[in-house]
Order: structure tokens, then sequence, then C-alpha cells
């Protein structure tokens, strides 16, 4: 017997999770001399994140360490369970290869059990709709091999599509270089940004300003969007405004879509910012990259 484990920075809200019966590594991120675990929005408070951070406070995150792992697998190996991960972009953490030293512990000690890692190759969302649609399957009765083999053509059509408020947060964490991170803030350039196929980030545009930006995308959701039987989710880093402004302009040109509107948790939002807006939907295909975004 197995079980299924997401990570929070997939960002599938509480509810939803408890509601599908999965089990969350909570991830960790840290303020004002103080380390939290993202609990999926449970008890957040995102208002005096956001706040902080607006205020001049600069966020950090950090990757589990083996010992952790450790800890939140032994468990369920110690049940004689298995375990389906399916977790966020590895291309955005090194905490993958603590995960692997805390599994080549675990194997010495329970050579029966095994942990088995899907990487989503995505991030918020993107890897959240993922991380839903393999609890969905999961609970309708499918094997490990079944979920893995109907990810991996999945993935390969969630689409995410976001713009940043201030790129200075992107150049901070080595997403984007300094003279780039200048020259868009003068020139007020606003990169469409997305995941690319090996789970990076990407820019797939640039626009002038923001209201073009989000006109942008509600433009790629309208000539992207396959059906109605997924959620488009449209995220927002504590502006719910102009969240609410990009679902109206997609609801606009697509009715039909069934729009979830969500916060931008803390540990995505430090390394993106307040201000930041997403979309995240399933479409024929991934978006085929600009550029990678180093500047």
């Amino acid at each position: 017997m197995s079980v299924l484990l997401i990570d929070a920075d997939g960002e599938l809200w509480y509810t939803r999770q408890e509601e599908l019966g999965v089990d969350c590594i909570k991830m960790p991120y840290a303020y004002n001399d103080e380390t939290y675990y993202y609990d999926l929005g449970k008890n957040t408070d995102f208002r005096r994140f956001y706040d902080a951070v607006r205020g001049g406070t600069v966020p950090t995150t950090m990757a589990l360490n083996p010992q952790e792992y450790v800890e939140i697998l032994e468990p369920y190996f110690q049940k004689g369970e298995d375990v389906l991960y399916v977790s966020f972009s590895h291309a955005m953490s090194g905490t993958f290869d603590h995960l692997q030293t805390a599994l080549k512990q675990l194997k010495e000690k329970y050579p029966q059990r095994k942990c088995t890692v899907f990487d989503t190759k995505s991030i918020s969302l993107g890897a959240g709709i993922q991380m839903e649609y393999a609890a969905q399957l999961k609970n309708s009765g499918a094997t490990d091999e079944e979920i893995i083999s109907a990810l991996e053509k999945f993935t390969d059509r969630v689409a995410v599509y976001f713009v940043v408020d201030d790129l200075n947060h992107l150049k901070r964490g080595g997403r984007l270089s300094g003279f780039a991170a200048f020259a868009g803030t003068l020139l007020q350039i606003k990169p469409i940004l997305s995941m690319d196929a090996k789970g990076g980030l990407s820019v797939l545009q640039k626009v002038t300003g923001k209201k073009q930006a989000l006109r942008t995308i509600a433009d790629k959701v309208a000539a992207e969007l396959t059906g109605t039987e997924y959620s488009v989710y449209i995220v927002d880093a504590d502006d719910p405004s102009e969240g609410d402004a990009l679902a109206n302009l997609i609801k606009e040109k697509r009715p039909e879509a069934k729009i979830v509107r969500q916060a931008v948790g803390p540990v995505i939002g430090a390394h993106c910012g307040p201000g930041t807006i997403g979309v995240i939907f399933i479409a024929d295909k991934r978006p085929i990259p600009l550029e990678k975004d180093n500047g």
C-alpha cells in the first residue's frame, strides 16, 4: 500500500487538500527573525507577511534538511507504507538533494519500502493542479504506476503565466540580472513569465505596463484553455483587485471557465513579491518560452 504526499510549494489550498485526503509537507520561510512553515493558508497571516515585505523586510526561504525529511517519511515506512511524492519543480530548489540523502538513510533501515518522487516541473498552483489531479486518480483507485504515467502526459499541458509588480524581488532571488531589473523598472517593462520544460523560470513575452500584461495573459488563456474539466486558478500576492480584474477579463472571453481565486503564499511570495498576479490552467501544451529569465 502507498500514500500520496504533496508539498506546500504547490499551494493547493488547505480545504482542497483536506477534502482530497492527502498529506502535505510544510515548507519553511522566515521574516522578522521568525521561521514559519506554510500550512496552505489554514493559519497564515498573509497581510502581516506582505505588509512586512512592503515595509522593507527581506523574507527568506530555505531547504528542509535530511533529518527533517527522515522525520516526515519514516512514520509511513514504519507502518509498512510506500510513498508517492508529487513535488514542486526540482530545478527551483536544492531541497531535493537533501531528500535523496534522507532516502538513502531510510533505505538502509527499511529496505522493502520505497518513496517514488514525481517532479511536476512547476511551482505554486502549476504544481498544485498536478497534485490535485494525482489525488483524484489515487482516490479513484489508480496505482502509483498509473498515476505517474498519467502525470507524465498531464504535466506537459499545464500552462502558467504570471507577472510581477517589482522586478527587484526576482533579482534578489537570482532569477533576474541587476541590469534587467533596473532597465525593466525604469521602462515599466513587465515580462510575462512561465515555467519551461525543465521546470525553470522563463520569459514568454515582454510588454509595457501591468494592465497590458494582464490583457495579454487573458488573451492567452482565452486562446489556449481546453474545455472546463479543470479549474482556472488565478492567484495574487496581496493584490485581490488586480486578480479580480484578470478574472473578469478571462470571463469576458471565456464565460464557461471555472475560475478559482487564491492567494499566493509566503514561500512563493518571498521570491516574487507583493502584487504578483498569475494564472494556471490546462492547455493542449505547456507554453514555449522566449528565453531563460537570467537577464
